[in-house]
C-alpha cells in the first residue's frame, strides 16, 4: 500500500467510524432552523435541551436544528521548504495527514471542500467539490510538491485568498509558521484557522558539536559548533518567535493549535474545534 492510501485509508475510517457521537463534524454551520423537539437520550448534547419544556411535561426534551446553509470550507497548504524535515516523517507527510482528516470531515458534514498550495505563489486551485475522490487529490499533490528551496509569502496568501474567495468561508491553513503572517484583514471577512505543523526535533534539537546543515528553504549551508549553549540560543529563539505568532494570531482572532509529526492529528483537530 502507497504512502498516500495509507494516509487516506486511516484518516477516513478515523473520520467516518471514530469521530462519531455528538460530533459528528468538526465543523458547525453559521445558522440554523428549528425543526421539532424531541425527548432527551443519552448522549444528546445538553446544551439543545428546551428547559421550559422539560418543566412542564417534567421530561427533559432538546430541541432539534437544521443547518440553514452549507459550509464553504478551503484548505491552504502551506509548503516552503522547511516542510521537508522530519525526525520521523517529514512535515509534509503530516500536512497531508492533517488535509485528508479535514477534507474527509468537510465532505461528511456535505459542504463545500476546495484547496490550494501555496510558497510564495499560488502553485494550485482545486474548485470547490462534494465529491470523495477529490481528496485523494487534494493529498496526493502535498505529498507529491517538491518544496524544496521553496520560500513562503504570507502576504501573498492572505490578499490572494481575500481577492478570489467572495463567499463567507472557513480557511484552514496549514504549514510550519516560522515566518509570522498576518491575517487581521483576512479574518474580518472570514473564518481563519491556523494549523502549525512542527516536528519535535527543530524545536529542541540535540548537542551534535561541529556539524553542518542544510537550510532547505534556501539551499544555504550552515556549518558551526552546535554545542549545548548555542542549541539552548536558538530554542529560546524559537520560543521567543512561537510567542510573537500566538500573540498575533490570538490579536487578529485566528484560533490555531499545534501538530507535531509524532502525535495524533486527529486528537489535536478534534481539541481545536472541540473547543470553539
Amino acid at each position: 500500500m502507497s504512502k498516500l492510501q495509507k494516509i487516506l485509508v486511516r484518516a477516513r475510517r478515523q473520520v467516518f467510524s471514530e469521530m462519531v457521537g455528538n460530533n459528528p463534524s468538526i465543523f458547525k454551520g453559521e445558522g440554523y432552523d428549528f425543526v421539532e423537539l424531541r425527548e432527551y437520550v443519552a448522549g444528546d448534547d445538553i446544551r439543545h435541551i428546551d428547559w421550559n419544556i422539560t418543566a412542564k411535561l417534567q421530561k427533559p426534551y432538546i430541541k432539534i436544528f437544521k443547518e440553514e446553509r452549507e459550509l464553504n470550507v478551503v484548505l491552504v497548504s502551506v509548503l516552503n521548504g522547511s516542510v521537508h524535515f522530519g525526525s520521523k516523517k517529514l512535515k509534509q507527510e503530516s500536512i497531508a495527514e492533517v488535509a485528508a482528516l479535514l477534507s474527509f470531515s468537510t465532505l461528511k458534514n456535505g459542504d463545500l471542500l476546495s484547496s490550494y498550495i501555496f510558497t510564495d505563489e499560488m502553485v494550485s486551485h482545486l474548485k470547490p467539490s462534494k465529491k470523495i475522490h477529490s481528496v485523494q487529490k487534494i493529498v496526493g499533490e502535498i505529498l507529491d510538491f517538491d518544496a524544496l528551496n521553496k520560500k513562503v509569502d504570507f502576504k501573498v496568501i492572505a490578499d490572494t485568498l481575500f481577492k478570489r474567495l467572495k463567499r463567507k468561508s472557513i480557511i484552514l491553513i496549514v504549514g510550519d509558521f516560522f515566518e509570522i503572517p498576518d491575517f487581521k484583514l483576512l479574518a474580518k471577512k472570514h473564518e481563519v484557522i491556523s494549523i502549525i505543523v512542527r516536528d519535535n526535533l527543530e524545536e529542541n534539537p540535540p548537542v551534535m558539536g561541529f556539524a553542518s546543515l542544510v537550510d532547505p528553504q534556501s539551499g544555504m549551508v550552515l556549518e558551526g559548533d552546535f554545542n549545548s549553549s548555542s542549541v539552548e540560543a536558538y530554542r529560546k529563539r524559537v520560543l521567543a518567535h512561537d510567542h510573537k505568532l500566538f500573540e498575533i494570531l490570538k490579536k487578529d482572532a485566528v484560533r490555531f493549535t499545534k501538530v507535531y509529526t509524532t502525535s495524533l492529528a486527529a486528537v489535536e483537530l478534534r481539541r481545536l474545534f472541540e473547543g470553539r
